[in-house]
Order: structure tokens, then sequence, then C-alpha cells
């Protein structure tokens, strides 16, 4: 149970809540001052419309919940993107709507309770049915897309409920004037944080939508902090919780999450300063000609309408449950993880397709897979939060199985193993697990190809300097490019490399005076000095110290460390920094040589492939030969930006081509991704 992912649901269910109860507070009160206040009955064909309002929600409930399951999970990515969006968007217009509306809300509910009353109570059923049912529907979807946002459903139906339960009780304490609440004060205090909320809830509705190929951009990362931060930690589970923002976020996330909050909150201050009454009738909204009419032909009909709202929500929902395909029949088994045991349940099992539901109760974070005999990856769950469950399926044939847990802090834990027979099946693909040792002669052959690039680069370092001290600045701004594509195509090692670094290439981001900073060295300072008129004398000590820097790092690389698994890593991120770093033009000091770096870059990812290759080929043979291909169409967009052989700035080329470029580095990296996923080093290696 996580209650930052509550708390978001529990100011819904809240507000909502209190919109809702409000309504029927109202509805009681006018009926109980008019003169049928008291017969006996009176109040039912309130009740039996909020009963309607409430079966409609929980008809919709179910039609998400079991029409979503039987679609493929590309599909369910679609459905809950789209969802998504159009949950913010009814969470945006009820937050405007009620900062307009709430200082005028009783006295319109009033007048609309006298126009029912006067009909019949068909139409006080209708009333009700109608003001809850709209706040119901809202609530549904929002909370079904936390569910999917969070990846748990504890916690925000827990929050939700709590949020309903809190506005009932305010209700109830309202229609006995045991309190007064200032509804236009807690209406807009309560706004901006809903409003952080859905912006949240919009950048998770956009990244569903990426996943499912709907939107472009899904490799253009902005930043991930996956692998800095303890996804687990109980800061990190509050600012999620929170937000709804993920530790890794596409560019166009980042994008909308800012725009949302820039557009809308400056949108509902100036909205409450120019507040008016809002017109028509009807819990505070306005109500048109087609619903008026419904409550009046309702009239003296309330049974009828009772019959009605409650019926043909759950019959609706029913044949449509009924007609959506079928999902795929599966075998479920639901499997524990403790603090001492892994799957400890798990005792028999059967060929064909089976689902393992996964439920985390030892209080760490951690990884589950299911293994074959032969230590073969056939499912896994890569990160499983504490007191959360996830899923795993896989088509198992004869043979046994284990389930094995890593969890954070603890040795590897697994389930007895499980003989599986039955009938002949396609099993799923088993992906060899693969270990440290396994990479280390990738890694070693790496280091061996990075040293005399070093060798390189401490050669081209010494003309640049020479090309300075002669102010010779055209031939200083050719050895630059040379020198800066050499140090790219080592773009496998340079994490490694620590503080030397970032002294040979660091950027003036994040620096307390930035391009005029005394820790701005290396490539990148020298480039803002030759393209923007700084004289060679002014240049050449910082031509000096990067010739130090570089000797340095010669002279060290025996001795660091290039972490194995780190490679597989580079295999994808060399070409998604190239992505996010030079095609946005984020690195440019002035050459605009965006994409001659891109072109090293790419070099650069050849040379690791080619080393990683003996281990990618028999895990996905078909990988390769696509990832070839699709690097030769980006080599061929990107040497079509050079005219007469000379490379293009980003803002010479023509949109066409640079779309072109986006395209063809776009689909690589959707290929390179699988890779790190593929050479996984199992926390046991």
């Amino acid at each position: 149970m996580h209650w930052a992912d509550a708390f978001p649901n529990f100011l819904i269910g809240l507000r909502e809540g209190l919109e809702a109860g409000l309504v029927v507070s109202l509805l009681l009160a006018a009926l109980r001052k008019s003169e049928r206040g008291g017969e006996l009955g009176a109040s039912a064909p309130i009740w039996l419309g909020v009963l309607g309002a409430v079966t409609v929600a929980g008809s919709f409930a179910a039609v998400l919940t079991f029409s979503t399951s039987v679609l493929s999970s590309r599909a369910q990515e679609a459905v809950g993107g789209i969802l998504s969006v159009l949950a913010v968007a009814l969470v945006t217009a009820m937050v405007f709507w009620m900062r307009r509306a709430a200082s005028s809300i009783a006295g319109e509910l009033r007048e609309r309770v006298d126009v029912a009353l006067e009909i019949g109570g068909g139409a006080l059923a209708l009333t009700a049915f109608l003001a809850v049912g709209r706040e119901g529907l809202e609530t549904t979807l929002f909370l079904w897309t936390a569910v999917r946002a969070t990846g748990e459903t504890l916690s925000p139906v827990v929050g939700a409920a709590l949020g309903l339960v809190a506005a009932v009780g305010l209700c109830w304490l309202l229609f006995r004037q045991a309190v007064r609440l200032n509804l236009a004060v807690f209406f807009s205090r309560t706004a901006i944080l809903l409003i952080v909320i859905a912006a949240g809830v919009l950048a998770y509705g956009l990244g569903e939508l990426q996943d499912a190929a709907l939107l472009p951009g899904r490799a253009w990362v902005a930043f991930d902090l996956s692998s800095r931060i303890a996804t687990d930690s109980w800061w990190v589970s509050l600012v999620s919780g929170a937000t709804e923002l993920a530790v890794r976020m596409t560019v166009l996330q980042v994008v909308a999450w800012l725009s949302y909050l820039v557009v809308v909150i400056p949108m509902f201050v100036r909205a409450g300063h120019a507040a008016r009454p809002a017109s028509g009738t009807g819990h505070g909204k306005p109500v048109g000609w087609f619903e008026e009419r419904w409550v009046r032909l309702a009239g003296r009909r309330p049974w009828s309408v009772a019959a009605a709202v409650v019926v043909v929500p759950v019959t609706v929902a029913a044949v449509s449950i009924a007609v959506l395909p079928a999902a795929s029949v599966t075998s479920t088994t639901a499997v524990a993880v403790t603090g001492s045991q892994c799957a400890p349940s798990w005792t028999s099992g059967h060929s064909g397709t089976q689902t393992f539901t996964v439920t985390n109760t030892s209080g760490r974070a951690g990884e589950i897979n299911l293994d074959n005999d032969q230590g073969a990856i056939v499912a896994e769950i890569e990160t499983l939060g504490p007191a959360t469950s996830a899923s795993m399926t896989a088509t198992l044939g004869t043979g046994l199985y284990t389930i094995k847990c890593y969890m954070s802090g603890q040795p590897v834990r697994t389930s007895q193993p499980v003989h599986v027979s039955g009938t002949a099946q396609t099993a799923t693909a088993a992906i060899a697990a693969v270990s440290t040792a396994e990479l280390e002669p990738a890694a070693s052959a790496y280091r061996t190809f990075v040293a005399p690039k070093l060798a390189t680069l401490a050669t081209q370092v010494i003309k640049i300097r020479a090309d300075l001290s002669r102010s010779e600045m055209a031939s200083a701004r050719s050895d630059w490019l040379a020198a800066q594509l050499t140090w790219e195509q080592i773009g496998a090692a340079y994490d490694s490399f620590g503080d030397l670094g970032d002294q040979i290439d660091g950027l003036p981001q994040g620096l307390r005076y930035g391009v005029t900073d005394h820790d701005f060295t290396g490539l990148h300072r020298l480039e803002y000095g030759l393209w923007h008129g700084q004289p060679g004398s002014q240049l050449v000590p910082i031509a000096r110290k990067l010739q130090t820097n570089v000797a340095a790092l010669r002279a060290q690389l025996p001795k660091i460390t290039i972490d194995p698994t780190d490679l597989t890593i580079r295999a994808h991120e060399i070409l998604e920094d190239a992505l996010r770093d030079h095609l946005s033009g984020m690195t440019d000091q002035g050459a605009g040589a965006a994409y001659p770096e891109t072109y090293a870059d790419l070099q650069g990812t050849r040379v690791v492939l080619d080393e990683l290759a003996p281990l990618i080929t028999p895990r996905d043979p078909t990988l390769l030969p696509a990832a070839h291909t699709q690097m030769n169409t980006l080599q061929r967009a990107l040497l079509a930006a050079r005219v007469h052989g000379t490379w293009q700035t980003l803002d010479a080329t023509p949109l066409a081509q640079r779309q072109h470029v986006d395209g063809a580095i776009g689909a690589l990296l959707e290929t390179l991704s699988r890779i790190p996923d593929l050479l996984e080093v199992p926390p046991t290696h």
C-alpha cells in the first residue's frame, strides 16, 4: 500500500464526491421543506436516482476492465493513452467550472429542485441520477487511469474510497448544519494540486500512446534516472505518486507536462479574477434543452425512471462485455515473494500458456525471472515494487522450470523446480542468461579499440594548439572538428572516464557562469571560442590544458575499468544521446556539427555491435541484420546533409531532409533498444 499513490485519488474522490453529495444533500433538504417532505417514501426517487448513477459508474468500470483485458498489449496502451488524455480533459473542465460556479452552486441547485418537485418524483430521480452520474463517470475514468499509471490497484482504490467516505461525511454534516464550508475557497485551494496531478496523467497518457506507436518520439528520451536512483525509495514513491511523473520520460512527455502547467495554471488564476455565477440549471452546470426535455418526460413516473437508470447501464455493460472477443485461454497461477521465500506455493504445472501473478510482500523491490532447466529466461518482471503485483506470461513446453527472485539487498532465492508435462506445445523462446564473464571479451576488445583513438586525439589536439599559436583560425576549426569526431567514436567508454571525461568534453549547462565559467574547458570550450571570434592567444591555454588532460587519460586507460554491462546499454544509448543532444542542438556551441557528430556516433555504435555480435546473434538472429540495414539507412540520410562535401548545420538543412534523419535514427533506436534486455545480466552474476 503506497499512500503517495493513494493521495491523488483521495483528492479526486473528495472533490467529485463532494460535488455529487451537495446535490443529494440539497435535494433532500428542499424535499424536507416542501409540502411532500413528510410523506412516507418521499425521498425514495432521490435515492433511486443515486443508485442508478452508481450503477452507471460501476458498469463503466466493468467495461473498461474487461474490454482492455482481452486486447493486445499495444491496443491496451492505445486505449489507456486515449482515456488518460480524456480524463485530463474532463478533470480540467471540472476544475474551471467549479472555479466559476462554486459561489452560486447552492442557489442554482435549489432552483433546480423546485422545478423538479413541480414536475414530479420522476424528475427528482432523474435530477439526482444526472448530477451524481456525471461525477461517477469522471471519477471512474480518472481512477482507472491512475491504476494503469501506478501499476497497482490497491493504493488508488483505497485513496478514492477514503475520499468518497470523507465527502459523504462532510455532506452529512453540511446537511445537518453542523459545519459550514466556503465552497469557493475549498475548490480553489485544491484545484492547483489537481492541476499538477492532471499534468502527470497527461504525460503518462502520451507515453502510452508512444508505446502504442500512435505518437512518435518513443526513443527520444529526455531523462532516465532508473539506473541512478533507487526507484523503490520512499521519496521517489512520494514524488511519483503525488505527481504521476516517472523516472524515465520522453521529450514529448516533458514538454506536454510543462506546457500544460504553464498554460492551465495562469488561465485558472485569471478565471478566478473574472469569475461570474454560472448560468443554467442542474448542479451548477449549464443544462441544455435536451436534458430539460428528459426531466419533463420523466414527469410522474419515478419507478419507471428508476428501473431504467438502474437496469439499462447493467444491461449495456453485460452485452458489451459478452460481444467482446474472448481472451486467449490461459492458466493463471498466483505466487508470492516473501521476505524469506520465492514462490513457495508453485508446486506443479502443465504445458501451455500460463500467466503468473506475482505479489511482492517482501518489503523490497526486485526482479522476478522464470528460467528453464538450461538457466535461460522464459519470462520476467524487470521491476516489482514492494506491496505490488505484476504478471508474466509464457507458453511452457515439457521440462523443468524455476522461478527466481532477485530482491534488493537479499540473496537470490528460487522456487522449487517444477516439472511441466502435457501435450507438446510451442514453448516461448527462452533467452539464455548472460554473465559478466561472457561480456568481458567484448569489453576488453573495446578497450583495445579505444587506446589508438586516444592516441589519435592527442595528436589532433597538438595540431589545434599549433593552429591557435599561429592564429590560423580556419585550420583550427577544421582540426577541432576532426578531434571532436574522434572523441565521439569512443562513445561507449567515456562514461568510464570520470572527471577527465567531463574536462575533455564538458558542456556549460549547469555551470554557475555558463560559457564564462572557469570549469568550462575542453573541446566544447574551444568550439565556443573558435566560432565566437575569440583570438588564438586566448584559446591557447585551453588547448594546452586539453592536451594535458588527454595525456592523463591515456596514461590512466590501462587502469580504467570499463563495466562490461555498460557496453550493452551504450549499444543503444550512444545514438539515443545523439538524438537528444546533437540533433536537438543542445550541445552546439557554434560549430553546427550535429550531423558529423551523429555520423561519428553511428560509427562508434557499429564497433560496439561488432564486439557484442557473438552474444546477440544466438539469442536473436534477426536483430543485427535489421540493425545493420537501418544503420545504412541512417548513414545515407546523414551523408545527404552534406553539400559539396561540407556538412550543413541543422538550420541550413531542408526540413524534409531533417525529418528523414530523425525518422531513420528513431527506427534504428527501436531495434537497438532490445539489446539491453537481451543481454541483461541477472543480479546473481
